[in-house]
């Protein structure tokens, strides 16, 4: 009977002990600095534009989606997502979503070449896009058949003025205007704090404009850069950075010149991999502060 007292006694103990530790396991609380940092996703259109960033990561696995491919691994210990998006508002739009919803990003980088609007910018020169503008949102004035077209007429639509339409009735008025999607500040004060070791050209900041056109007429270019203040354009960074701003996800745009028709600025693709050069060390010192 003693001895059956005994077991029963250290049985009680234990489960006791079990019941504390218990309480105590799901009582701990993992600290910020011990749970997985979300990445930092880097977007570039094309193969030239993406694939250098994407040859600086460790780690490396590759994923699909549509049109775009992801390049998951780190970079100096820190997750990076870089992402080849395909050409154009639609694929970018729709890569960025996509990016957003499976990685979960802190922060995004769309980057790559453009055309530049602005004289002053010459070949291999860095747009930080301080804004960007979809600079294909236009609504025609009305001209009767037989009067032609006159572009520099067009006015700018913001799709995001109303939930109505943004060409009829009331909300019409509204909607004619021009929207910009403002940088992210932390985002663009890691891009002025490195721009003195680019020394392929000058980094500015500037508006980049994006649209599935390709402007080679130069009075076009011209009305977009006085009217709006384009600085370059390309077809990708605004549907990102609508993308980015509707998730409130921190969103920067960062173009080089690789060619500039305003002042017979010659193609040059090399200059591709000079703009993901200069977004490492973006990265690098975007990083230094993310790690904290």
């Amino acid at each position: 009977m003693k001895k059956l007292y005994t077991c029963l006694l250290l049985l009680a103990c234990s489960l006791s002990s079990f019941v504390t530790y218990g309480e105590a396991f799901r009582s701990v609380e993992i600290s910020t600095s011990q749970q997985a940092l979300p990445p930092v996703m880097i977007q570039g259109p094309m193969p030239i534009e993406a694939q250098y960033f994407a040859s600086l990561l460790n780690d490396v696995r590759t994923e699909k989606a549509g049109q775009a491919t992801f390049y998951i691994g780190t970079f100096n210990g820190y997750p990076v997502v870089v992402a080849q998006t395909g050409k154009g508002l639609e694929n970018t739009a729709a890569a960025t979503a996509v990016g957003i919803e499976r990685y979960h990003p802190r922060a995004i980088i769309n980057q790559g070449t453009s055309g530049g609007h602005d004289p002053d910018l010459q070949v291999g020169d860095i747009v930080l896009g301080k804004r960007s503008v979809n600079a294909s949102n236009f609504k025609t004035p009305f001209r009767d058949k037989g009067e032609g077209s006159a572009p520099l007429e067009w006015l700018p639509m913001d799709l995001l003025a109303s939930e109505g339409s943004a060409g009829e009735g009331d909300s019409a008025k509204d909607a004619e205007r021009i929207r910009y999607y403002v940088a992210d500040a932390e985002l663009l004060a890691a891009a002025h704090a490195v721009k003195g070791q680019y020394k392929r050209g000058k980094v500015v900041e500037g508006t980049i404009a994006s649209g599935n056109f390709w402007n080679n007429e130069l009075d076009r270019i011209a009305w977009l850069h006085t009217k709006f203040g384009t600085s370059t354009e390309e077809m990708e960074t605004a549907s990102a950075a609508q993308v980015a701003h509707s998730y409130g996800i921190p969103f920067l745009g960062i173009r080089v010149l690789s060619n500039n028709l305003t002042n017979d600025g010659h193609y040059d693709p090399s200059t591709a991999t000079d703009c993901q050069a200069f977004v490492k060390l973006v990265i690098e010192q975007y990083i230094k502060h993310s790690k904290r």
